[in-house]
């Protein structure tokens, strides 16, 4: 007897163990009960909100908003680890990919995955918008050359960011920072 398994592809999405979400111009048309759970909301919570709600600051949902753009465009995906905010105000590291559906329109349309890091991570230091935008490209191992022209500013002021952090996480190092900002002990 060769029994056949007819996939419910709507029970897949809501009962993954990873938040997912699917969105049309930086709008979540449907999110499922993991990525609800992560943020505090429930799913129908989410459904049609923009995804500011997810972010710390209307700045930081900007910022990267723009800087998802050039990468979705070339590759058609976008992966990094991010500081995000549940809805009870608790900022956490989680790391966010999605893929685009529409090829020559970034936000058009997408499909994403977010993975809670707090267990790993935590976000132990009080920090402004733009450190943990930093701070986030510092984890993926970037030069602050490299990250002066991705977020278009100089790499002094960059510097200026890199040692209010290591002051805040009482880092001796570059090196040391990052493995503080990895939650790693060394």
């Amino acid at each position: 007897m060769n029994d056949t398994l007819t996939i419910d592809y709507a029970q897949i999405f809501q009962h993954a163990p990873v938040g997912l979400c699917i969105s049309e111009r930086r709008v979540i048309r449907a999110a499922n009960r993991s990525l609800a759970a992560m943020f505090g909301y429930s799913p129908e919570q989410l459904a049609d909100q923009s995804f500011l709600i997810l972010y710390p600051t209307p700045d930081e949902f900007e910022r990267t908003g723009a800087r998802i753009i050039p990468i979705m465009t070339e590759h058609g995906c976008y992966s990094d680890e991010r500081i995000m905010k549940r809805a009870s105000g608790e900022l956490f590291w989680c790391h966010v990919s999605g893929r685009g559906l529409v090829d020559d329109d970034a936000h058009a349309a997408g499909i994403w995955t977010f993975d809670d890091l707090s267990e790993k991570r935590k976000v132990t230091a009080k920090l402004t918008p733009r450190e943990r935008e930093i701070a986030a490209l510092l984890v993926e191992g970037k030069t602050s050359k490299l990250i002066a022209r991705q977020i278009g500013m100089s790499p002094r002021t960059v510097e200026m960011h890199r040692a209010k952090l290591m002051k805040k996480f009482s880092a001796a190092t570059s090196s040391e920072l990052v493995h503080r900002l990895l939650g790693v002990s060394h």
